[in-house]
Formats: structure tokens, sequence, C-alpha cells
């Protein structure tokens, strides 16, 4: 079984990163033992803005093919989202335009399991809307969404504390079901 995780952040000291790290111990350690898990950091992508000028001049870039090819290679997905003035950031809105010029359905209609860490209250509230409302339209199977506000008082630097966090991203992986086998 293979789960592609990672950060829609650029940041090299994302709470996302460690919020989809954390989840995918739990996915191995208490649904999936056997699940491999490959992560993905968004710099590694880097590419130019996407422009259809870019596009028509040099074609998809390599970077977003391969990005697209590893989602396709993937049975399942752990994404956390970081939340940018109530939005994706650009890192991530940069690959996904990219690969939208690929196919459409950029997540290939595979499970998706939606986090989110924030030093805010509201948990990534407009981020994970935003993409449990498109996705119908990028070919996103969602099985679960949880998003962590007050990030520092919720992390003790090792794991999440708030019993409610824990309940709640363990729904998440628990519904998450790979070629129609549920996992829990």
């Amino acid at each position: 079984m293979k789960i592609l995780a990672f950060a829609a952040s650029n940041s090299r000291k994302s709470i996302n990163r460690v919020l989809v790290e954390y989840a995918a111990s739990r996915l191995q350690s208490r649904f999936l033992p056997s699940a491999e898990v490959e992560f993905l950091d968004l710099n590694d992508y880097e590419m130019p803005i996407y422009s259809v000028d870019r596009e028509n001049a040099d074609g998809i870039h390599p970077l977003a093919r391969a990005f697209f090819d590893k989602i396709g290679g993937a049975d399942a997905l752990i994404v956390s989202f970081a939340e940018y003035n109530g939005f994706v950031t650009a890192a991530w809105k940069n690959i996904h335009d990219w690969m939208s010029r690929i196919d459409m359905r950029i997540w290939q209609d595979k499970p998706v399991v939606l986090l989110a860490a924030t030093p805010g209250p509201r948990a990534g509230a407009n981020v994970l809307g935003t993409q449990e409302f498109t996705a119908p339209f990028f070919g996103m199977d969602i099985k679960g969404t949880h998003g962590v506000g007050k990030w520092g008082e919720g992390w003790d630097g090792e794991r999440l504390i708030r019993e409610e966090d824990v309940l709640r991203i363990d729904e998440a992986l628990g519904a998450l079901s790979i070629k129609g086998q549920k996992i829990s």
C-alpha cells in the first residue's frame, strides 16, 4: 500500500509538515502497519509561475508532470494545507495550476485525508473549505478532514495533546479507504 503525504507549504519549518508526518505515523501504527509512506517537499517542485504563455512556449513543466505522476502512483494521500491569508500557499497553487494543465482531475480520484494546522483559532477553516468545495472539480475523493487550531497550545513538540484533535485525525484516517477496502 503506497501513501503519498505532503504539506502544501514551502516553509522549511512548516507546522503542516509536522502534522502530516504525525498523521502518517498514526496511519502506520494504528491502521496500516505495512503501508509505505512517501513524503514530498514542495521545495523540490519549484517552478516558474504558471502562465499560458510559458506553457505554449515550453510545454508542461517536467516537475509538474513528476508531481502528477507521484499522485498517480499512490493508493491514497494525506495532505496538510497551510493557510496564508485564508487561501492555499502560492507554492501549492502554482503546482496545482501546472498539474491542472495535464488533467483537471489532478487528484486522479484518489482517496485523500485533508488536514490543516494553524496558529490561529479557526484551524484552517477557509483552506479546508475551499479544498472541499473544489474537490469534485479536481478529482479528489475526500475521506476525512480535520484542522488543528492554536497549534502552539495543541502540540507539545512530539505529539498532539488535545484528545479531540487526536480522535478527529484518527477518525479521518480510519475513514480512508484504499481501492474500495476500508482500512479500519
